[in-house]
C-alpha cells in the first residue's frame, strides 16, 4: 500500500497551517496520551468509591487492556519494520515533530493503538464518555500523520488494533475480574 501521496498532502497541509494550529497539534501528539491516563484513573477512582463489582472490574481492566494493546502493537511494529515516512517519503514537507530515530518503526502507530484501546476500554466502562474519547482517539491518530511521523495506514490500523484488542480483553475478563473484586471486598 503506497500512502505517500496522502502523507504528502497531510504534511503539506500541516506546513501551511497557522503556527498556533501546528503548536496545538504538536502538543496534543506529544502529551495527549496523558489525558487518556487521567481519564483511566478518574474512571477507576469513581468506580472504586461507588461502583458495583462489575464497574470496578471494568475500571481495572481498562488500563490493563490498553497495556495489552500497546504490547501487541510494539510486537507487530518490531516484526513489520516499516520505515518512518519522515525518512522514506521523497518530496514530503519537513515534519513538524522530530523524526524518531532509525529502528523506531512506523507500522502500526503505538500512539494510535494506545488511544484506540483506551477509548474503547473507557467507553466499555462508562458509555457516556464515548462522545469525548472517540474523537480524541481519532484526533490522536490524525495528529501523528499531521506532524509527519506516521503514514495514514499506520494510524488507521493502530486505532483498529488497539480498539479491537481492548474490546476482546475487556469482554473476556470482565466476569472473572468482577468475581475477584467481589471476593476481595468480602
Amino acid at each position: 500500500m503506497d500512502a505517500s501521496d496522502l502523507f504528502r498532502s497531510v504534511t503539506g497541509l500541516a506546513r501551511s497551517a497557522p503556527v498556533w494550529v501546528q503548536r496545538v497539534v504538536e502538543l496534543w501528539t506529544g502529551y495527549g496520551l496523558w489525558l487518556f491516563g487521567v481519564l483511566l484513573a478518574a474512571v477507576w477512582w469513581r468506580a472504586r468509591g461507588r461502583g458495583g463489582a462489575r464497574a470496578v472490574a471494568l475500571a481495572l481492566l481498562a488500563p490493563a487492556a490498553t497495556a495489552v494493546a500497546y504490547a501487541v502493537s510494539e510486537a507487530v511494529k518490531s516484526t513489520v519494520e516499516e520505515e518512518r515516512p519522515c525518512r522514506a517519503v521523497a518530496g514530503a514537507a519537513a515534519p513538524l515533530a522530530e523524526c524518531p530515530p532509525p529502528g523506531d518503526w512506523s507500522f502500526p502507530s503505538n500512539h494510535a493503538a494506545i488511544a484506540g484501546a483506551a477509548a474503547v476500554a473507557l467507553v466499555m466502562a462508562v458509555r457516556r464518555l464515548a462522545p469525548v474519547v472517540v474523537p480524541l482517539a481519532l484526533l490522536m491518530g490524525f495528529s501523528r500523520v499531521f506532524v509527519g511521523v506516521h503514514y495514514p495506514h499506520d494510524v488507521a490500523l493502530g486505532l483498529l488494533l488497539g480498539g479491537s484488542l481492548a474490546a476482546l480483553v475487556v469482554l473476556a475478563l470482565t466476569g472473572p475480574a468482577a468475581r475477584a473484586v467481589r471476593a476481595v471486598r468480602a
